[in-house]
């Protein structure tokens, strides 16, 4: 497995995202490509996920752990077809959205916009 992208909490390689820290204390969550349905890009405020260091408030979403979250305006919601759905916010939230995409078979997006609330 090879990387394509990588920052200190997400990495994509050639076939998975890797969510490092999803679990307690420390746990990686690996998503193959093709259990992926969908991707959505959020933008974030202070009572839509930007103050969310690690869990949830909304039983919908799980927010990996990323103290770096309340610096950053954009996250990802991963749909896989189940109740929960993680919610990342990596370094370069539109590469890592370009790479599940294109790698998930997703399509475009549908007008390239940044889409809201998060959660």
């Amino acid at each position: 497995m090879s990387g394509i992208y990588r920052d200190r909490w997400i990495e994509c390689t050639s076939d998975s995202v890797r969510i490092r820290a999803y679990y307690f204390p420390w746990g990686t969550k690996t998503i193959p490509y093709r259990s992926l349905r969908s991707v959505r890009s959020v933008e974030m405020g202070l009572f839509s996920g930007q103050a969310r260091i690690w869990g949830t408030a909304n039983p919908r979403y799980w927010a990996s752990l990323d103290p770096g979250r309340p610096s950053k305006k954009v996250g990802l919601i991963l749909d896989l077809g189940r109740y929960v759905h993680p919610f990342i916010t990596p370094d370069d939230p539109e590469a890592v959205e370009a790479v599940i995409r294109e790698r998930a078979n997703l399509g475009p997006t549908d007008d390239g916009s940044t889409r809201g609330p998060a959660l």
